[in-house]
């Protein structure tokens, strides 16, 4: 492939990424979207995941200022005074100051490194915070899609029952205007197709409130038309309940933070208990004083250790001890309950799967069923043996067959992201992944002019 051919592919792909991204160039418009698509949009234009990442840099920030509160302090101070004697008012003095001072904490008690604790704790937090955020995305991108996805086949299947009734009144209306049938049967067909059509206005009514959440998830204009791939499908699910509890006990979100809630609260547990403990520091100053600006003569220079102890507080240190260890048990307590509360969530969700996955197979049976029932109903209504009840109950029976199948893939579908989310199946941001592959291909690129430069030569 030669370097224009190349070069055009490149600009294309850049072309199309733009176009992709952009939330108004399709205001109004039909897009088509699958599934990563939509990942990347809600990706690249919901506030969550920025509010997430700015959350941990501020986390970020405050765990390398407690880090670097160890280290020497270098403080610069200038005085400028102008003073004189009640009883001589002409003798006026000016003073310049100027000092320059170096400290370095030594001894704590604790207080630094407890503070240090509590920072870095809070920092892991938000970093899990992060791949939280990013897996509760993925479940409500899949969440939106496949209920637009179920949105649109219960319309869909809104509108066969409708067309099937219609059919049927027509044959029914036939049979009646030769005498073969009673007008009841006519009244009856007809109602039957009144309320299907009442039906089908809700189910259409449900999938334009589910496109416009979708438009809203990814970040699209509200009155953008969606065309989405149908992934309600079943494929397998091979993890077994034990698999999914120790995968959660080791990837699960919620717990990590659990635990540096706790790391946090012993951090500022010791950072209370510092107020009884002496705190020691090593200092260092140059000062410059005269009576002119800028106050640069008479060097001086001063250097000790200053240690300094809390004697007596009116119990004001040791009622914040006594609180920093209830935040300690809290914690403790908060990330035992947590445990408890995901191992629930995990239950819940693979029992639901497994329950849908049961229901699957029965509903899709039952349509075959349902279907033929149907077919056999008209037969014998049209040669006269059977009646319209039949038919139209046959007629229901085949539209909440293919409802119940339908609802069936839907549940399984949302219950394999809810467990997937459960557990802490780790999701990577796919904007990331797009800008890699986008540096790969100029790099790709630039590899191929280099060569068919060289080539060239």
């Amino acid at each position: 492939m030669n370097r224009n051919k190349l070069t055009k592919r490149f600009l294309l792909l850049s072309a199309a990424l733009t176009m992709a991204l952009s939330q108004s160039a399709f205001a109004g418009e039909t897009v088509a979207l699958n599934l990563d698509d939509a990942m990347l949009r809600a990706f690249q234009t919901n506030p969550t995941v920025s509010i997430a990442q700015y959350e941990l840099d501020s986390a970020r920030a405050s765990y390398n200022a407690a880090r670097q509160s160890r280290g020497i302090s270098i403080s610069a101070n200038h005085d400028s005074k102008r003073s004189g004697n009640n009883d001589a008012p002409k003798n006026i003095t000016n003073t310049h100051s100027n000092t320059l001072t170096a400290a370095l904490p030594i001894f704590t008690g604790g207080k630094l490194s407890g503070s240090i604790k509590q920072a870095k704790a809070n920092y892991q937090y938000n970093e899990v915070g992060v791949q939280r955020t990013y897996n509760e995305m993925r479940s409500t991108v899949t969440d939106g899609y496949f209920n637009m996805l179920q949105a649109d086949n219960i319309q869909k299947l809104s509108a066969e029952s409708v067309t099937r009734l219609e059919d049927h009144l027509k044959n029914v209306q036939a049979q009646y205007d030769v005498g073969v049938v009673a007008k009841v049967d006519v009244l009856r067909s007809q109602v039957e197709l009144a309320n299907a059509k009442q039906t089908l206005i809700q189910a259409e009514n449900a999938y334009q409130v589910a496109e416009a959440n979708m438009n809203k998830i990814v970040g699209l204009p509200m009155d953008t038309t969606l065309k989405l791939d149908n992934l309600l499908v079943y494929n397998a699910y091979d993890k077994n309940m034990d698999d999914c509890l120790a995968y959660a006990a080791e990837h699960r979100p919620e717990l990590m933070q659990a635990k540096y809630g706790v790391d946090a609260a012993k951090g500022a547990l010791l950072v209370a208990r510092s107020g009884h403990m002496p705190q020691v520091s090593a200092s260092a100053t140059q000062a410059l004083e005269s009576d002119h600006w800028l106050g640069d003569n008479r060097t001086k220079w001063y250097a000790g250790i200053n240690v300094k102890m809390n004697v007596f507080d009116t119990g004001v240190t040791l009622s914040k001890i006594h609180g920093a260890e209830a935040d300690l048990k809290k914690a403790e307590e908060t990330y035992r309950d947590t445990v408890n509360a995901v191992n629930l969530d995990v239950r819940s969700n693979y029992l639901g799967l497994r329950e849908a996955e049961k229901r699957i197979s029965t509903t899709k049976l039952a349509v075959e069923q349902a279907d033929e029932d149907y077919r056999i109903a008209q037969l014998r209504y049209m040669s006269g043996v059977g009646t319209n009840t039949d038919v139209l109950d046959a007629q229901v029976a085949l539209t909440q067959a293919k409802t119940n199948y339908t609802k069936a893939l839907y549940d399984y579908n949302t219950s394999k992201t809810a467990l997937e989310t459960s557990i802490g199946v780790p999701m990577s941001n796919p904007a990331t992944a797009v800008k890699v592959q986008a540096a790969k291909t100029a790099k790709a690129v630039k590899a191929a002019e280099e060569k068919t430069e060289e080539a060239a030569k």
